[in-house]
């Protein structure tokens, strides 16, 4: 088992969560998210009440749908942490009397929990390190003779199937609090942000650009999550699986500034967003990544179509 972590990937004498372990959130009908999940690519798993998200060819569980209430509302956030950190988390949650019960939903009670100071539940618990350890590949394509088309017809086209979660974006009505929460408790770092409107977190034990992001909102809420894909090509490919399964409405194809990464969001039934995502930045466990506050033209994206008017809604409302 990898709890440990390895010289390669874990920063020596820091503790800090090292992956999102998974996210759930709940819906008023588990039909409508077991199809637009499916329709997106991931390998979606019912099991009555309830649908677990996973990616084909991985054996992580990346995210839970469960069914209650009346609109989507995100539950709980747990992280993954090396066993032999677990004990100094759970001094500095007692210390800082941030405990709570573990949460109602929850896939596996054990480990520590907590509220950050938005009320969101959060666990930390021991796992595998699903975070990457390296930048992520790029899908290498096949080298085309000469006089034959290097596109395929429509009808040949693979669907797109995300190869993992990549990071999270979470409604706060306090991003600095946020930022100060994520790195003195669950040791993350600051990778970019532009002023109060919105920040990105990094893991020190490796990770993309950002695990987490909290944009400036009334209420705490789920904005989005992101799933890692091979190339721009899979991008594009996946906003037009999604148009074709009746999912027209989204922003991208474009590139982010902060992230660098290439996009598509899809708008899902609740308002928000599910994202493919290629070429994230890639922050190693020893690097120091040189964070810095962005002016907001520059911290959005360097091209594409103008963003949707309702990309910045939070669809939830306070508990």
């Amino acid at each position: 088992m990898a709890h440990t972590g390895s010289a390669a990937t874990r920063r020596p004498g820091v503790v800090g969560v090292h992956s999102i372990d998974r996210f759930v959130f709940t819906v008023p009908d588990l039909g409508v998210a077991e199809k637009f999940y499916k329709a997106f690519g991931l390998d979606v798993r019912r099991s009555g009440p309830r649908l677990d998200l996973r990616t084909f060819d991985h054996p992580h569980c990346w995210g839970t749908v469960v069914e209650a209430g009346t609109t989507k509302k995100l539950q709980y956030v747990s992280y993954g942490v090396f066993a032999d950190d677990l004990p100094a988390f759970a001094e500095r949650v007692q210390r800082l009397k941030l405990g709570c019960e573990p949460h109602p939903l929850a896939a596996d009670a054990g480990g520590v929990w907590l509220r950050n100071p938005d009320g969101v539940a959060v666990q930390l618990r021991v796992a595998d390190k699903s975070s990457p350890a390296q930048k992520s590949a790029h899908t290498v394509f096949p080298v085309v003779a000469p006089g034959a088309g290097a596109s395929p017809g429509r009808s040949k086209v693979a669907p797109v199937h995300p190869r993992r979660l990549s990071h999270l974006l979470m409604f706060t009505p306090d991003v600095t609090r946020m930022i100060a929460f994520c790195r003195d408790v669950l040791g993350m770092r600051l990778s970019d942000h532009s002023g109060d409107g919105i920040a990105f977190m990094h893991g020190v034990h490796a990770s993309d650009h950002h695990l987490v992001a909290f944009a400036k909102s009334h209420a705490p809420g789920l904005h989005h999550s992101s799933w890692d894909v091979g190339s721009v090509h899979e991008v594009g490919l996946g906003s037009e699986q999604m148009r074709h399964a009746g999912y027209a409405r989204g922003w991208g194809v474009g590139r982010h500034v902060l992230g660098s990464n290439y996009f598509y969001y899809v708008k899902d039934p609740w308002g928000s967003f599910a994202e493919y995502s290629h070429d994230i930045d890639f922050v190693p466990h020893d690097l120091d990544w040189p964070a810095a506050d962005h002016p907001a033209e520059d911290s959005f994206y360097v091209w594409g179509p103008t963003p949707i008017e309702e990309f910045i809604e939070n669809h939830e409302v306070p508990a």
